[in-house]
């Protein structure tokens, strides 16, 4: 349909009108969700020069193609250039739009994770903390961004080894989310395969596998068997059967997730990296050294 759209709208309107260029977001948005990663860079790119000749480059609408760029840099592992895009996005929208404006917190919010995963915990944690008191006056308590928020807080609690404080984020959040999206939507899905992390840290390894189980399943019907969502999952799964002893599951679970990761992200994504490395680690445990060397 988008690229129909385009068609049209680029024979009707040109290639630089504004209708054009927010299509060209739109199919940067599907491509990035499709895991398209460098196909959604460039329907991306070629928005942003696009509204910045167009509309400026402090209008919202160029700021929201940057804050995507920022989200896809930071799927592509490039935190650098995402915390770049998100620092610009937030001050133009803090100008633009106000401190508590939530497309203002959309973007606090997405810092926050960007430092997270830097591993600025606590940049991330005041980030974080920002968003969810604006998000809870804004829109509710039981808002879904509100509730992405306070799954993100877990996230945070779990890095900084907080157990406790993370199950009660990650259960008011699954609750939440439950209720607002169903049981099979893939942010529920995204609490539950955090759920199960954290019952890993916890030892708690039946109720892991539960969950990550629960995830996979939908995860798979919802966004298909090679997203890189699933696949963290797939390999989530591979550390909970090698943590149980189970080898050979824990085998097939990493080869699957790194034949997926190799084609969606590419051979030296740090994501990659990190199942070939959890495949190294496998290998070693069965005594498989020659396969073990060859991986690390």
């Amino acid at each position: 349909m988008y690229r129909r759209a385009l068609q049209g709208k680029e024979e009707a309107l040109g290639p630089k009108h504004i209708s054009t260029l927010n299509t060209v977001n739109n199919l940067g948005n599907l491509y990035k969700n499709q895991g398209k990663l460098a196909e959604a860079e460039a329907m991306y790119s070629r928005a942003l020069q696009g509204k910045e000749e167009a509309l400026g480059l402090k209008h919202t609408s160029t700021l929201n193609t940057v804050h995507n760029l920022g989200n896809l840099c930071k799927g592509q592992g490039k935190l650098a250039e995402a915390e770049a895009m998100y620092s610009r996005a937030l001050q133009g929208k803090e100008e633009a739009l106000g401190p508590k404006h939530t497309s203002t917190l959309d973007t606090v919010n997405n810092l926050g994770l960007l430092y997270a995963d830097q591993g600025k915990l606590a940049e991330a944690e005041a980030m974080y903390s920002r968003a969810l008191q604006g998000y809870e006056e804004a829109l509710g308590p039981k808002h879904t961004s509100t509730l992405n928020t306070v799954n993100n807080l877990g996230n945070l609690y779990v890095d900084q080894g907080k157990l406790a404080e993370a199950e009660a984020m990650y259960s008011r959040a699954l609750q939440g989310i439950e209720e607002a999206l169903g049981p099979k939507h893939t942010s529920t899905l995204s609490t539950v395969n955090n759920l199960g992390n954290l019952y890993v840290d916890q030892g708690k390894l039946a109720e892991a596998e539960a969950m990550y189980s629960r995830a996979l399943q939908g995860k798979e019907e919802a966004l298909g068997p090679k997203h890189t969502s699933t696949l963290d999952t797939v390999n989530n799964l591979g550390l909970l059967y090698a943590n149980q002893g189970k080898l050979a599951e824990a085998e097939a679970m990493y080869s699957r997730a790194l034949q997926g990761k190799e084609e969606a992200l590419g051979p030296k994504h740090t994501s990659t990296l990190d199942t070939v490395n959890n495949l190294g680690a496998l290998y070693v445990d069965q005594g498989k050294l020659a396969e073990a060397e060859a991986m690390y």
